[in-house]
C-alpha cells in the first residue's frame, strides 16, 4: 500500500468510527507502531486529525462548543437519562447537592423531582425552575449572576462568591472534554471554568459527566485534572483503553 493509500484508509476509518488506535492500524497495515505514529504526525500537521493518547480522533471533537444549552438539551436523551439514573443512585436523603449548569444535569434534576427525594440542590442552572412542582420535597437554592445562554445557567464572579458560601455532600460537574493524555478535564468558556472550579472547592465528593464521545476532546480551558474527581459517571462503560487511562488515575468509573 503506497503512503497516500494508507493515510486515505486511516481518514476512512476515522471517519466510520470516529477514533483510530495506532495498536489496531499497525496489525492490519502491517507496521510498526512508530511508523503508524508518524503518519498519525503527518495527518495531524496538516490538519486532518488530532492526535490522542494511542490514536488520533476527529478534529471537529475539538472544537468548542458553539450551540446554546436549549439545542444541546434536545439531543442524547437516552445517554443522559442513563448517566442520570447512576448519579441518583449514588445521593442520599437530606443531603444538599450541587449540579451545575448542563444538560445531563437537568436530566438529574428531572429525576430527582419526579422521585420526590427530601435533599437541597444548589444549583445556577435556571431551567430547571419550571419543572419544579407545588409541594415538591427537593428544595431548590438558585444562586444568581449573569445568565449565559450558551452555559444554561448564571457564571461570573458574582456567582461565584455565592456559591463559596455553601458546602456540598455532593457535585455532579459537566465537561466538554476529558484529555486523557494528560488527564486534564476542560470547557469552553473561562468563566465556565472559574465556576466549575469553585464547585470542585466546595464539595466533598465530586462526579464527573462525561459521555463517552468527550474522552480524549479537547476544548479552550482547562479546569480540572481528572484526579480530581472520585468518580467518573457515563452512560455505558467505555473501551478497555479508556478505562485502564481512567484506572490509572485512580478515579472510580461508573
Amino acid at each position: 500500500m503506497f503512503t497516500e493509500e494508507r493515510y486515505q484508509y486511516i481518514l476512512e476509518q476515522l471517519s466510520q468510527h470516529g477514533k483510530v488506535l495506532v495498536k489496531d492500524l499497525s496489525q492490519v497495515l502491517s507496521l510498526s507502531e512508530s511508523m503508524i505514529r508518524k503518519d498519525l504526525q503527518t495527518l495531524e500537521k496538516k490538519g486532518l486529525l488530532q492526535r490522542t493518547y494511542g490514536g488520533a480522533i476527529p478534529i471537529q471533537r475539538g472544537l468548542s462548543v458553539t450551540e446554546s444549552f436549549t439545542k444541546r438539551n434536545e439531543k442524547e436523551h437516552e445517554q443522559k437519562e442513563l448517566m442520570a439514573q447512576k448519579a441518583v443512585q449514588e445521593i442520599r436523603e437530606d443531603e444538599t447537592i450541587f449540579l451545575d449548569a448542563s444538560t445531563t444535569s437537568y436530566s438529574i434534576a428531572k429525576l430527582l423531582i419526579s422521585q420526590n427525594i427530601r435533599i437541597t440542590v444548589i444549583t445556577n442552572m435556571y431551567a430547571i425552575s419550571s419543572l419544579i412542582p407545588e409541594g415538591c420535597n427537593v428544595t431548590f437554592l438558585f444562586v444568581g449572576g449573569e445568565y449565559n445562554a450558551i452555559v444554561g445557567g448564571c457564571i461570573g464572579s458574582f456567582t461565584n462568591d455565592q456559591i463559596k458560601r455553601y458546602r456540598c455532600n455532593r457535585a455532579f460537574i459537566g465537561c466538554v472534554g476529558v484529555d486523557l493524555s494528560d488527564f486534564t478535564v476542560n470547557t469552553a468558556l473561562l468563566d465556565d471554568a472559574t465556576l466549575k472550579q469553585t464547585i470542585l472547592s466546595v464539595s466533598n465528593r465530586c462526579y464527573l459527566l462525561v459521555n463517552n464521545r468527550k474522552f480524549n476532546a479537547q476544548s479552550s480551558f482547562v479546569y480540572a485534572n481528572l484526579s480530581e474527581f472520585d468518580c467518573i459517571i457515563t452512560e455505558e462503560t467505555p473501551s478497555r483503553e479508556i478505562v485502564e487511562q481512567v484506572n490509572s488515575a485512580q478515579v472510580s468509573l461508573l
